[in-house]
């Protein structure tokens, strides 16, 4: 894969992928409140400076609750990133059920203008990004 890394912190792990022109996201280890949002916060950083509309957001190595977050992330996070460009939203949940809960709970409330997906399955993320 063509790809850059942008970031690297110990649960967050943001490349751009030249071949698809998208952020990929690679979240790892134990999630809580304060680590959610300091990665999404990089995201609405690096977005712009990228210059592209499309977010591959990958939960499979996730764990943890972070259901604070994730209501930050419904309410001022996502209207932000919809802001510096982001189109697309493509989710791979965790499979771990209370990372999924809080990942459901961040974009069913979300009025943003983004378009959402979310998958269990990372090449069926990545394949519904690229047909956008």
């Amino acid at each position: 894969m063509a790809q850059r890394i942008l970031h690297e912190s110990p649960n967050l792990t943001i490349s751009f992928s030249y071949l698809d022109d998208w952020l990929y996201l690679d979240w790892h280890g134990n999630l809580d409140d304060d680590k959610a949002m300091a990665g999404a916060l990089k995201l609405l950083e690096l977005l712009p400076q990228e210059r592209c509309a499309k977010v591959l957001n990958d939960n499979t190595r996730v764990t943890g609750l972070w259901a604070d977050a994730a209501k930050w992330g419904s309410d001022v996070f996502f209207p932000q990133l919809y802001a510096v460009g982001c189109r697309y939203f493509s989710w791979v949940h965790s499979p771990e059920r209370y990372s999924q809960l809080s990942a459901e709970l961040a974009v069913q409330q979300t009025a943003a203008g983004i378009t959402f997906m979310a998958f269990n399955d990372l090449s069926m993320a990545a394949a519904w990004l690229r047909s956008m």
